[in-house]
């Protein structure tokens, strides 16, 4: 498989860029990478944090799967988390806007999860383009190494990572400028800080 160098993509070539298709993309310096198809298992989990977070009393407003979230590394970027929960502060913020996107100048999310996946974006074969090349990094690195620092940086206060693969949940807490990290295997209660009736084990989130 030949890809073609390709220029760097701007934040704001990136939020007019639009290939006519419904796949979903990240930005990441510069590079257009498309997200991978989702397992059964993968959407189950976030589907079930979803569920329990309503019944824990957070508003639905407050809930999103796959809002984008602009983060800065060597230059802006988007992500795509699987789950996000707004702060109240956010979610007001984000009343009325046309696209489900958290700008630099907004306040950051209070958690973001990701779902660790195995599977690989297509990435097409290419000649020499200005078209931005799509390009699909290990999507394990890029959960536990990049966005761990992207959003730290960002403030967010806690970034939970679920790997049904290494049947593992971590939980990054956001201390003074970086994250802390706890993990949970089987029937490990998970420990939040800002989720302080939390009732929830590595196992039940894993299950999905």
């Amino acid at each position: 498989m030949t890809l073609a160098a390709a220029k760097k993509m701007t934040f704001e070539e990136f939020l007019n860029y639009d290939d006519e298709t419904d796949d979903l993309y990240e930005l990441e310096n510069g590079k257009l990478i498309q997200m991978p198809s989702e397992s059964e298992l993968n959407c189950r989990i976030a589907m079930f944090l979803v569920a329990y977070f309503l019944k824990l009393g957070i508003p639905y407003n407050r809930l999103r799967m796959k809002t984008e979230i602009a983060v800065n590394s060597r230059m802006v970027g988007v992500r795509v988390p699987d789950l996000v929960v707004y702060s109240e502060e956010l979610a007001t913020g984000m009343q009325g806007a046309t696209r489900s996107l958290i700008l630099m100048d907004m306040p950051p999310p209070l958690l973001v999860v990701e779902v660790v996946s195995q599977c690989v974006a297509r990435v097409p074969r290419v000649e020499a383009t200005d078209e931005p090349v799509r390009v699909s990094p290990n999507q394990e690195s890029r959960d536990y190494r990049y966005k761990r620092s992207e959003y730290a940086a960002r403030g967010i206060a806690e970034y939970w990572i679920v790997d049904p693969i290494a049947q593992k949940v971590t939980v990054l807490e956001w201390v003074e400028g970086f994250y802390d990290e706890r993990v949970y295997h089987g029937e490990s209660a998970i420990a939040s800080s800002i989720f302080a009736n939390l009732q929830l084990t590595a196992a039940e989130v894993l299950q999905g």
